[in-house]
């Protein structure tokens, strides 16, 4: 299991985090997603195997906000 940091822009209230973090959850190999509205960020537990960095990054940018 890998962790990793995504810097999540454009986020304004909870029902944004409960947005991303259903999106980053629903991925095939993610085992755990705590999005943090302050910190303006997701943490995400995922197995490398079955999922890419870059795919969380996109499925946040499909969802409407800004990810790196």
């Amino acid at each position: 299991m890998e962790n990793t940091i995504i810097k999540v822009g454009g986020m304004s209230c909870q029902g944004c985090v409960k947005n991303i973090t259903g999106v980053l959850t629903s991925l095939d190999g993610v085992a755990s997603a705590e999005v943090s509205l302050e910190a303006g960020e997701a943490k995400v537990a995922f197995d490398a195997q079955s999922v890419t960095r870059e795919a969380l990054v996109g499925a946040i940018e499909d969802a409407g906000f800004d990810a790196e």
